[in-house]
């Protein structure tokens, strides 16, 4: 089992900034992937950001590219997402996952949601 647990989200103005973060119990050391997804009211749960491993290649949706930024940092065991020049958009509970890819089948684990809310 894996355990994450989020937190940093807070009611931020348009064009400002907010780091969220995510404590994992563990990393996997096979194949897996980081991400962090957002659920607006009304709205389907979509993806915001990924980062892969082995590699490190990241993803993004691209009404976040060039704002946010996905890091991980192993020894914490924790996962970033760096938000710049937020927008009303934006707004939404963040939810982190950690996926599983190896061995088969994949697992996905799921945090419980930190709000942000983008509002001046």
């Amino acid at each position: 089992q894996v355990q994450l647990v989020e937190s940093g989200g807070d009611l931020v103005q348009p064009g400002g900034s907010l780091r969220l973060s995510c404590e994992v119990s563990r990393f996997f050391s096979s194949s897996n992937a980081m991400s962090w997804y957002r659920q607006a009211p009304g709205k389907e749960r979509e993806l915001v950001a990924r980062i892969i491993s082995p590699g490190g290649a990241t993803n993004y949706a691209d009404s976040v590219k060039g704002r946010f930024t996905i890091s991980r940092d192993n020894r914490a065991k924790t996962v970033y997402l760096q938000m710049n020049s937020l927008k009303p958009e934006d707004t939404a509970v963040y939810y982190c996952n950690a996926q599983r890819r190896a061995p088969l089948p994949v697992q996905d684990y799921w945090g419980q949601g930190t709000q942000v809310t983008v509002s001046s």
